[in-house]
């Protein structure tokens, strides 16, 4: 079998795990959210490159949690309306109290 050699992404991405450890097939959507949430513009190349964008763009929509900068960002990316994003859709239906 030929193995897909691992995607070079910024260690800082992953600061809160064990970098070496990461298994990227088998927590491949914790691994794009955060390439996507913290990452800079290579490591989203690499995610994309490693992934694909059919994989990225379902793993994007899907996710239950995204900082607000990070749908409009991967809006986009992946060239999908906001509405789209499970994540964007939540965020309406449980409202932020008004900032005083």
């Amino acid at each position: 079998m030929d193995q897909k050699p691992k995607p070079l992404f910024t260690k800082r991405i992953f600061w809160d795990v064990n970098f070496e450890l990461i298994d990227y097939d088998a927590k491949a959507n914790w691994v794009i959210k955060r390439v996507f949430s913290r990452g800079d513009v290579e490591d989203i190349r690499q995610c994309r490159r490693y992934y694909g964008d059919e994989k990225v763009t379902e793993a994007l929509l899907r996710a239950k949690y995204l900082p607000l900068h990070t749908i409009y960002f991967a809006s986009a990316i992946i060239d999908k309306p906001l509405n789209e994003f499970r994540c964007y859709t939540l965020r309406l239906l449980n409202p932020e109290l008004f900032p005083y």
